[in-house]
């Protein structure tokens, strides 16, 4: 572990909005797109970092069920820039043995990139370190409406009974099956919102805010936030 106070608890599940990539990019006079590119690298970086502090779970949200509204041009870039960094990702996860698992409904993708997301899940899917979540054509309500939709079919089928539903059994049907609810959520660039970002999975995660923007994130940002995390007094609704 780099060093870090050694009576800090590093939090077992991170998640992050990666926000300010395209005003990081104006306030150099550069393209969006090169905001966006950057913002991969810092992605990069931040599996690496995140895997040394002993993060076990890091979900980062890469492009929302919003983000089909933004220009065609910039909509083609990411698409372009995600082919890419599928192939990268790929080398990254497998000299850090990270496992890659990606949320969000991937059936609007050319298939191309639907293969591309199959195959970096299949070939790290053995990986024991860091499990890292992408988070990609993914929104917090339309999870929820997926996963009640399942649930629907399943009743109507006989296989679930309506006095049978548990906040687990709920839970079991939504993209984080098996993944443990966020400890901590890093929101870059200083917005004050969820984002339809994790709805269900975040109930009593701490926030975290800063104004850095995306390409600036990096390991003393994330020890920042992670001292924040250790203030914080977590009590689940109850009282200590």
């Amino acid at each position: 572990m780099d060093k870090m106070n050694e009576n800090m608890v590093i939090p077992e599940h991170v998640a992050i909005i990666l926000d300010g990539n395209g005003r990081w990019a104006k306030k150099r006079g550069l393209p969006r797109s090169m905001g966006h590119k950057e913002g991969c690298v810092t992605v990069e970086k931040t599996v690496e970092d995140a895997a040394r502090l002993g993060i076990k779970f890091l979900t980062v949200y890469g492009f929302s069920t919003e983000n089909w509204k933004r220009t065609s041009d910039e909509v083609g870039a990411l698409m372009q820039l995600f082919r890419y960094y599928m192939v990268r990702l790929l080398k990254v996860a497998k000299a850090n043995n990270v496992r890659v698992k990606m949320i969000g409904d991937r059936n609007r993708f050319d298939q191309d990139i639907i293969e591309g997301i199959s195959k970096l899940v299949e070939q790290t899917k053995n990986n024991t370190g860091l499990t890292f979540v992408i988070a990609v054509n993914y929104g917090g309500r339309d999870e929820i409406v997926r996963a009640a939709r399942k649930i629907m079919m399943d009743t109507a089928e006989g296989k679930l009974l309506p006095e049978d539903m548990t906040e687990e059994i709920f839970a079991s049907y939504l993209d984080t099956e098996g993944i443990p609810d966020p400890d901590l959520l890093i929101r870059t660039s200083g917005e004050l919102r969820l984002s339809n970002y994790l709805l269900w999975q975040l109930a009593y995660t701490e926030l975290y805010v800063t104004d850095c923007y995306w390409p600036d994130f990096n390991m003393e940002e994330m020890k920042k936030a992670i001292a924040a995390y250790n203030s914080r007094e977590r009590r689940f609704g109850g009282v200590k």
